[in-house]
């Protein structure tokens, strides 16, 4: 099991080393700077040896320069990889619900399943797992976490690139800290729109004006300062540059202003393309990615976009707009790149970002590996309905305190009863959220799973919807419905029914609840009911299926309540209503 509090020791140890680093540069730079303007004006006063040190002195500066940025930026990124082990222990600890995206913009209201298990929103699968930050790897993880599963080939590809990313947790936590350098949600899909489209067009006149004019000034230039010519002529032809600018502003600031945007954003995504393409991967579907990204040289396409962002960036700046732009037509220059980029990448750029939100959704499938012991990769299975497992156990619980239950469930249906609170819920939900689990490609919290790959329904959250005339009830009749018609295709599907028919009366609900079961009785679904009618456990089925019992019960040592969350064979034969309602102080 990975140590995460002594890597949170050496990354807290390297942000002490570094700082002290970051602050003797601060004094080295302060220090040749004032020192350079000293030697300058020795020089301007005649000394030639001042001039000399004063261009070293320059040297330097820029130097130094340069080694903080980069130090600067080597201590955010052990601030970063700092911030991804604190969340690992975050989920060890139970903190993980304060994690601040739970994913409750991606639940779709067509799928009731999301909320019921939860897959989505506060203390939800997806607020455990993610570690996505851009838009299309959040999409992609919320696309895996479905409760429809794929072909079983493609869960398997998923599950071996998983398994690989989790045997190495340093290289993952690495890429990990680098994405967690771009904003929650950052999103490039417009940029890229604009680069497959041709709203403007390039202008071979410009691109031939843009070299021109700059190499005319400045010969005019240094013809003046011969003696040779003019100084007006340079003068006019410089003001000509920076008229020319002016006038073609608005289409430089069409092309350019996305990209000044993004110089941060496309210089890390270069450096998690550049890992990519140099990771040693031996499962197929990372080296596809691999391939693809090697084959379309992705790294380095990037890293001239982001220099060109990088430059178009320093636009901002009023004062280098104006010089920039009188000495060399800089807009043109900037513009004319990214024609030149657009033309040889501007396809691309969408499929090498589709190509890193794919590793970041199994960068998140990969997280139960590295903060439960007890885990394991599932198995698919082929035929009939299928579901078994040993010692499962919630991954939402932390796992000291969950309970391990096995299952052994094949076509039919169980009727789940006991008292409240002893676990009926909470065991669906774990049978359901383990399968998801499995058909994303993730590990399982058991010590053996093993599955068909099966669609998941379910009636657990149901609430009316008044602006509809809804009630509870029908609510649940729809749901139920849906269930009967999916079951009628005759594919497999794991049917998960929590107090069926529980928003109407007794004799209602349990005529209802036995017809309902009886269609749900079928070949090709494993259906679990919970209930609180024991006339629901003498249920003879209509085929050759079988209908069988499960049980939690409680105990009252020292006349308190006391759940051991344990399912058993056969039915339940006592209620704690009655003890619950005396807790509570309302019956006496």
């Amino acid at each position: 099991m990975i140590d995460f509090h002594e890597w949170q020791q050496r990354d807290l140890q390297a942000i002490g080393r570094q700082k002290q680093r970051l602050q003797r540069l601060v004094l080295l730079r302060t220090v040749s700077f004032l020192a350079m303007v000293f030697a300058f004006a020795a020089g301007f006063d005649g000394h030639v040896l001042g001039t000399i040190c004063g261009v070293l002195l320059l040297a330097a500066f820029l130097l130094l320069v340069r080694r903080h940025q980069k130090a600067s930026f080597a201590k955010l990124l052990t601030e970063s990889h700092l911030g991804c082990v604190q969340a690992f222990l975050d989920r060890k600890s139970g903190k993980w619900r304060d994690f601040s995206d739970h994913g409750h913009d991606l639940m779709r209201e067509d799928r009731p399943q999301e909320a019921d298990l939860p897959i989505f929103g506060r203390a939800s699968l997806y607020q455990y797992l993610s570690a996505a930050r851009t838009k299309a790897g959040r999409e992609r993880l919320a696309a895996l976490l479905s409760p429809f599963p794929d072909a079983a080939d493609a869960i398997r590809l998923r599950q071996q690139a998983v398994r690989e990313l989790s045997g190495k947790p340093q290289e993952l936590l690495d890429l990990e800290a680098m994405s967690h350098l771009l904003p929650l949600g950052t999103d490039l899909s417009d940029f890229c729109t604009m680069l497959e489209q041709a709203s403007i067009k390039k202008s071979k006149a410009l691109r031939l004006l843009s070299f021109l004019l700059p190499v005319l000034s400045f010969v005019t230039l240094a013809l003046a300062i011969a003696g040779r010519l003019d100084t007006t002529i340079p003068g006019l032809l410089f003001s000509l540059q920076l008229l020319l600018s002016f006038l073609l502003l608005r289409r430089s600031q069409a092309l350019l202003a996305p990209l000044m945007a993004l110089p941060q954003e496309l210089s890390v995504y270069e450096q998690l393309l550049a890992r990519l393409e140099d990771a040693d991967y031996r499962s197929p579907l990372l080296l596809a990615i691999q391939k693809d990204l090697r084959e379309q040289r992705a790294s380095d396409s990037l890293h001239r976009l982001a220099k060109l962002a990088d430059l178009a960036a320093m636009r901002r700046n009023v004062f280098f707009f104006l010089v920039a732009n009188t000495a060399c037509l800089w807009d043109l220059h900037c513009t004319a790149r990214l024609f030149a980029w657009k033309e040889a990448n501007g396809r691309s750029l969408r499929r090498h970002l589709t190509a890193w939100a794919e590793v970041e959704a199994l960068l998140s499938l990969a997280t139960p590996a590295l903060t439960r012991q007890a885990v394991c990769w599932p198995e698919l299975c082929t035929g009939g309905p299928e579901l078994t497992g040993k010692a499962v156990t919630p991954l939402l619980i932390e796992e000291a305190k969950a309970v391990p239950n096995d299952a052994s469930f094949t076509a039919g249906t169980c009727i789940i009863t006991g008292s409240n609170m002893s676990g009926k819920t909470t065991y669906m939900r774990t049978l359901a959220t383990s399968a998801i689990l499995a058909y994303a490609g993730a590990p399982v919290c058991a010590e053996h799973f093993a599955l068909t790959p099966m669609a998941v329904y379910t009636s657990i959250h149901v609430s009316d919807d008044l602006s509809r005339g809804i009630s509870t009830f029908y609510a649940e009749i729809l749901r139920i419905r849906q269930m009967v018609e999916a079951s009628q295709e005759e594919r497999p599907l794991l049917l998960c029914i929590d107090e069926i028919f529980k928003g109407t009366n007794s004799a209602d609900r349990i005529t209802g609840a036995a017809e309902a079961i009886k269609r749900l009785t079928r070949p090709s679904c494993i259906t679990l009911v919970t209930t609180h009618d024991f006339e629901l456990c003498d249920l003879q089925s209509p085929n050759d299926l079988p209908i069988k019992n499960f049980h939690f019960e409680e105990s009252y040592p020292d006349d308190k309540i006391h759940f051991d969350f344990k399912i058993r064979p056969g039915r339940c034969h006592t209620t704690n209503a009655r003890y619950l309602l005396k807790m509570a102080g309302i019956l006496s």
